[in-house]
């Protein structure tokens, strides 16, 4: 009888134990699904805020689609880029780098400093002797050589030092002429003869010979005028001489010539007084002082360099023609200027561009207005200010990426003039002062004497200082189709009022490589949408990525 009732008990202090084992595993599975369901629920609503700039396959970034699908490279399908992505092409303003790639590509900073400019120039050059001192020896009568003293070219002789022993028979005669002149007594008479003597040419030491021995002088001494190098010896024994036959050329040595090969683009920064300093290879440790004597006016057709000649004195002769020297060139301030290193600065020909860093990791490109070399550094007019870092290692493979991604450089503040704007008629300016677009379809206009002016529709993307980014409509004239891409603004406030995904009608007209709006105006239509499948945005027009931003590293 009491088996029973415990029996029931039992039974039901399970029951009551299951129940409650249940309901907590009810409970505490229930939030876990909700949760989950509320972040499934919220990942499609976060990823359809972002906002997508292009498509691009990504085994080919640098082909731009305007819609999803199929890459038509290979068989996968287009990936987004959103503008919130770091590096996300013209949006995002700059390239970022990671710490890790940055320390892989032993990317370097350097910054821009105020520093006082002097014009100092570092160039090449060779010792030669002065050209301007110059002795040549002449006969100045007919005569015969009956004695050549031991001189060859290459030797280095003393003023009044004998070449040749010359017998002159006019000269004889009229000094015998002379002393029988003499012997009459006759003032006269012997002032005339001994004019004639001075004027047949005859040394006055030889003419006071005469009168001093009371006798003709058969042979004459020929002498140098000057000291120096004998560079050139055309007398020899037995030889017979004739008036105004050169017998030798004497090069003085007392300074010489260091000639420097200068590059043309330096041109201006040399004037003729300018102070050189010469270190020479003989004389290590030893800098030689001299002055710029000339700057010769014909440049070297195939080195494109300008010959300076520098004077430098020689005493003791130690400086000998054909010696190697280093020269440089030394000039006044001429204030002061931001400077970079030469290194930092890209170069492609039509313009010049910096790497500036914005923050840790992320990198803009900026064109600069360039200056003189100092030393290993640049200045820089226009571009940045002193304080700025930019890069100074390693900036090709940054702007190759730039490339890719369509970043446009900044252009330096005040370089290009600013276009004419579209005149529009009076009282019938658009929202923003532009000139409203009269047609919806694009179309092409010819302005007289003005680059061709283009207009279509488009969407905003983003407006970033001088930059707007629009997802325009296809521009047959041109024949791009509809794509995304970066525009230059003519003025800075062109763009004032706008913002992104406002529906506007713009005109532009190309500038060199680069697509410049010259009005907008906020559009009360919605723009036309894009064709079906994606289209490539280089299609049908080669070279349009030099346009847009999206070239090679060597176009931009």
């Amino acid at each position: 009888m009491n088996t029973q009732p415990k029996k029931i008990a039992l039974a039901v202090v399970l029951l009551a134990a299951g129940m409650a084992a249940g309901w907590g595993l009810a409970t505490w599975r229930a939030p876990s699904h909700t949760g989950t369901d509320a972040a499934a629920a919220a990942a499609p609503a976060a990823s359809a805020e972002r906002q997508v700039l292009y498509w691009y396959d990504p085994m080919k970034p640098d082909m731009k689609f305007d819609k999803p699908g199929k890459s038509p490279y290979m068989d996968m399908p287009l990936q987004p880029k959103y503008a919130d992505e770091a590096g996300g092409g013209a949006a995002a303003g700059g390239v970022a780098v990671s710490p890790q790639a940055v320390q892989a590509l032993g990317l370097r900073v350097a910054t821009a400093e105020k520093q006082t400019l002097a014009t100092t120039v570092d160039a090449v050059g060779t010792v030669q002797l002065n050209e301007r001192d110059v002795s040549i020896v002449q006969a100045r009568a007919n005569g015969f050589v009956e004695r050549v003293y031991a001189r060859a070219p290459g030797d280095v002789i003393a003023a009044g030092a004998p070449l040749a022993d010359v017998l002159h028979p006019e000269w004889l005669a009229a000094q015998q002429e002379y002393l029988a002149v003499r012997a009459t007594g006759d003032a006269a008479l012997t002032a005339a003869a001994r004019q004639r003597l001075v004027l047949l040419g005859i040394p006055a030491g030889l003419v006071e010979r005469v009168e001093r021995e009371n006798r003709p002088v058969a042979t004459t001494t020929i002498t140098t005028p000057g000291g120096g190098l004998i560079a050139e010896l055309m007398v020899r024994q037995g030889m017979t001489v004739a008036p105004g036959m050169t017998l030798a050329r004497i090069n003085g040595l007392s300074t010489v010539w260091v000639e420097a090969a200068l590059p043309e683009v330096q041109a201006s920064s040399v004037v003729i007084g300018q102070p050189a300093s010469v270190r020479l290879a003989a004389a290590p440790g030893e800098a030689l002082r001299g002055k710029v004597l000339a700057v010769l006016a014909e440049a070297n057709a195939e080195t494109r360099t300008l010959r300076v000649r520098i004077e430098l004195p020689n005493p003791g002769q130690r400086l000998r023609a054909g010696m190697f020297a280093q020269v440089q060139l030394q000039g006044g301030a001429q204030g002061e200027a931001v400077t970079v290193p030469a290194e930092a600065v890209i170069r492609t020909g039509r313009r010049a561009l910096v790497y500036v860093v914005d923050a840790p990791g992320r990198y803009r490109p900026v064109e600069v207005e360039l200056g003189p070399e100092v030393g290993e550094r640049i200045a820089v007019r226009r571009g940045i200010e002193a304080g700025q870092q930019v890069v100074a290692s390693g900036q090709f493979l940054i702007d190759s990426e730039a490339s890719l991604r369509g970043i446009v450089a900044q252009a330096a503040a005040g370089t290009a003039p600013a276009p004419a704007a579209l005149a529009a008629p009076p009282g019938h300016e658009g929202a923003h002062g532009a000139a409203p677009m009269a047609a919806a379809t694009p179309k092409a206009t010819q302005p007289a004497a003005a680059a061709p002016s283009y207009e279509t529709r488009g969407k905003v993307v983003e407006v970033d200082g001088n930059t707007i980014t629009l997802d325009h409509q296809a521009v047959p004239a041109l024949k791009w189709p509809p794509m995304t891409m970066p525009f230059k603004l003519e003025r800075p406030g062109l763009a004032r009022g706008l913002k992104g995904e406002d529906p506007v009608r713009f005109s532009f007209r190309m500038q060199g490589d680069e697509a410049v709006v010259t009005a907008i105006a906020r559009d009360g239509a919605a723009p036309a949408k894009p064709a079906a499948a994606p289209v490539p945005a280089q299609d049908a027009h080669a070279g349009h990525d030099s346009h847009a931003g999206h070239g090679t590293g060597s176009e931009r």
